[in-house]
């Protein structure tokens, strides 16, 4: 298969190598030059400053690692060249866009996947496996927080001129660490309303959010809380899910959890696989990539489980423009 990757910062060098590490050899670039990163490594494979002429060379897959304002420039066009696609998280940093963009993927018979890579974290699963067997009984509300100092993400840049920073590069706590939206989503089904209040609250120099707290309810009856912050040191990513008949304390730092059982028994401890280690959530997300550019059938996070994502935060941005008013995330 021939591999198309649209932008080469942090995450796009990342999927460069994990594609190496699988085995792909045909892999082409798509770049503007715009990034910090030496380029010793993107020397040998073929680069392309033009979309169209990239998209020309007829890739089975594209994935869209560009800036979040970005992305459609790219999918748009890569989608009706009649590639899949995998696009990095979020979708957009609006929902422009997104209806033509499953139209015309449906039109061309090709699929698009959101990189919400916790989903292959494999005590997120585990845990997704005891809610779906009852082993705890009813969720009654779970609470993630995800707190992370913006500058040290890459020490190597000015945190000032990243995505994640601008508004006008579709930056915000909000829409850079959405992935809560998507695993809650997962874990407990469709959202039915939120509230929420953002803020910039630290010193940091950004155009956007540094700080998000939003209240969920979910169609199960479910409650959540989400927190997000740029801001706080040392981080942390946590989950705490409390059920009707125990309580599951999940830890990113650890990639544990530990399940907690109401009657008295002996807690467990929820382990990764041997080996585990950040890496391996990407490296499962690509092979899931390639298997659907081979057409294969598979579950995964999809175009739809994106735009869910991006219409609650959409809907969290509404919210909290009106004073943090309940309201209900239309699907």
């Amino acid at each position: 298969m021939k591999i198309l990757i649209a932008g080469l910062g942090s995450i796009g060098r990342r999927h460069l190598r994990n594609l190496i590490a699988l085995g792909e050899k045909n892999i082409i670039l798509y770049r503007t030059g715009k990034s910090t990163l030496d380029d010793a490594e993107l020397a040998p494979f073929q680069t392309f400053t033009e979309l169209d002429k990239a998209l020309a060379q007829k890739p089975d897959g594209v994935i869209i690692a560009n800036s979040s304002a970005l992305h459609m420039d790219v999918a748009l066009p890569a989608a009706r060249a009649g590639a899949n696609l995998l696009i990095e998280k979020p979708v957009s940093d609006t929902l422009d866009g997104l209806a033509e963009l499953q139209e015309t993927l449906d039109k061309h018979g090709k699929r698009a996947m959101t990189g919400f890579h916790f989903r292959y974290h494999p005590v997120l699963q585990d845990i997704k496996r005891v809610i779906q067997a009852g082993t705890l009984g009813k969720v009654y509300y779970a609470k993630a927080h995800w707190g992370e100092y913006l500058p040290d993400w890459h020490p190597w840049e000015d945190y000032r001129q990243t995505y994640a920073a601008r508004a006008d590069l579709g930056g915000g706590v909000l829409n850079t660490l959405s992935h809560p939206f998507d695993y809650l989503r997962w874990l407990l089904g469709e959202v039915e309303t939120l509230g929420a209040q953002l803020a910039h609250l630290s010193a940091l120099e950004l155009s956007v959010e540094d700080h998000a707290d939003i209240s969920l309810k979910f169609a199960s009856g479910a409650m959540a809380s989400v927190h997000l912050d740029y801001y706080q040191k040392p981080d942390s990513h946590t989950l705490d899910i409390t059920f009707e008949k125990g309580r599951i304390a999940w830890n990113n730092a650890t990639s544990s959890a530990v399940m907690h059982y109401a009657d008295g028994r002996p807690s467990e401890t929820l382990l990764a696989t041997e080996g585990f280690e950040r890496n391996t959530m990407y490296l499962e997300e690509m092979r899931a990539f390639l298997s659907l550019c081979r057409g294969e059938t598979l579950d995964y996070c999809s175009l739809q489980d994106g735009i869910r994502a991006q219409q609650i935060v959409m809907t969290a941005k509404r919210s909290n423009a009106a004073g943090g008013m309940l309201l209900a995330v239309e699907w």
